[in-house]
């Protein structure tokens, strides 16, 4: 009797267990990719073996993410996570955690580490997922989110995407834009979904498609609806900028993965104040200058220490940014952007006006690596929309990188299944 009343009370306690993170109503959290803690540096996540890629595995299979990012902050934490299913356009739907996740609601990050004979010291944590003890089972768009202990205390937000593991076939080309007014300065996607044996009702309500260029999500297409087709083949062939980007321009570079000599477009780098220092090679505004097609990472970066190979060696460095002010800007304020600020507007990556010098400039604390950055113009009443033209230029020929998913809410079903996707470069 002794011991079915000790199983009783685990059963009981697995249950409260499970319905206390069951329960959770994540409504509140954002949808975006963020941080919450200054300290929290270098988040990656990408396809296990392969740095750039999209966030997406397979439904059932045995393809993992890695997630890994710096915390450098003294701190002792406890670290969790748990997955939450999204709708096509990042809304947090309305499905329970176990609809989902077959297993723990959430778990332990275990992999973690200490920085070596660095000046600036960090804790390193490592992540690969999912784990038999968390699978997921339906497809979709879902966020990976890390907290300290509890969920009222967030730490960090991903977006991921899991795919049906027989997915639809999709044919497509990136084009320079088929509208005369946008043919200098836009490039368009094309593409063709073959749906077979997906079950399709009203595809013009439950039929949806987004493209992503270059890993961002600022200026994404979501929700676009197909523009032509026949069951079982839907077009998404648009000429009116429906399904266009703005070409931009090949990303600006430096290389920081020595702190021995000046890498590749680093004037000068040291130690100074306790702290490591790079000076960026004075930048010049290029909006009207003809394009070149120059190397590039698409906006990433990768961490590497070129003086030492042991692990987590990768010292953090002060990189000074430096832009000649010799264009006029009568409104809004400049930034560095890209995948070095997580694809945000961040206060820290604003240019100020140095007036000694005539230079806009600025300071990011950044980990050892090869950088892509581009500075963007912010205007003060346009709602943070990201104008990566105004200084960079705007070129049909740029180099680009454009991912598409496909979405479809089958009759009788409450969730957006990803069940297509399809990756194009524009070179």
């Amino acid at each position: 009797m002794k011991h079915s009343k000790n199983y009783a009370l685990l059963i009981l306690l697995l249950f409260s267990l499970f319905g206390q993170l069951n329960g959770q109503d994540f409504q509140y959290l954002t949808t975006v990719n963020s941080c919450f803690i200054d300290d929290i540096k270098t988040v990656e996540l990408y396809l296990d073996n392969y740095p750039y890629s999209q966030p997406i595995i397979k439904l059932n299979s045995d393809e993992k993410l890695l997630l890994s990012f710096d915390d450098l902050s003294n701190e002792s934490r406890y670290l969790k996570y748990t997955f939450i299913h999204c709708s096509y356009d990042w809304k947090i739907d309305n499905l329970s955690q176990m609809e989902y996740i077959d297993g723990f609601l959430e778990d332990e990050i275990s992999d973690y580490s200490y920085s070596f004979n660095t000046i600036t010291s960090y804790t390193h944590y490592e992540l690969s997922f999912p784990s038999d003890l968390m699978k997921i089972t339906k497809s979709g768009n879902y966020l990976l989110f890390v907290y300290d202990t509890s969920p009222d205390d967030p730490i960090l937000v991903r977006r991921f995407m899991v795919i049906e593991n027989k997915p639809v076939i999709i044919s497509g080309r990136v084009n320079r834009s088929s509208d005369v007014s946008t043919m200098h300065t836009m490039q368009e996607v094309d593409f063709t979904a073959y749906t077979g044996n997906y079950d399709v009702k009203n595809p013009s309500r439950y039929l949806h498609a987004n493209i992503v260029q270059n890993g961002r999500w600022d200026n994404a297409i979501i929700g676009l609806p197909y523009r032509s087709g026949k069951p079982g083949e839907y077009n998404f062939d648009y000429d009116n900028n429906a399904n266009a980007f703005n070409g931009g321009n090949d990303f600006r570079f430096f290389d920081i993965k020595s702190l021995r000599y000046n890498g590749n477009r680093i004037v000068s780098i040291g130690y100074r104040n306790d702290e490591n220092i790079a000076f960026v090679l004075e930048d010049v505004a290029k909006p009207y200058t003809p394009y070149t097609n120059d190397p590039t990472l698409n906006g990433f970066y990768y961490i590497k220490n070129e003086d030492f190979n042991g692990k987590n060696s990768e010292d953090y460095v002060k990189t000074i940014f430096s832009l000649k002010a010799d264009f006029e800007l009568t409104e809004g304020n400049l930034y560095v952007f890209g995948a070095l600020t997580d694809w945000k507007i961040v206060d820290e990556a604003r240019l100020k006006l140095n007036p000694k010098t005539n230079y806009w400039e600025t300071a990011l604390l950044l980990k050892q690596g090869f950088y892509n950055y581009q500075y963007v113009l912010v205007k003060k009443k346009k709602n943070l929309i990201i104008d990566e033209t105004f200084i960079e230029g705007n070129h049909w020929e740029t180099q680009n990188k454009y991912t598409i998913f496909l979405y479809l809410q089958e009759e009788g079903t409450v969730y957006d299944k990803l069940i297509g996707s399809l990756e194009l470069f524009f070179k």
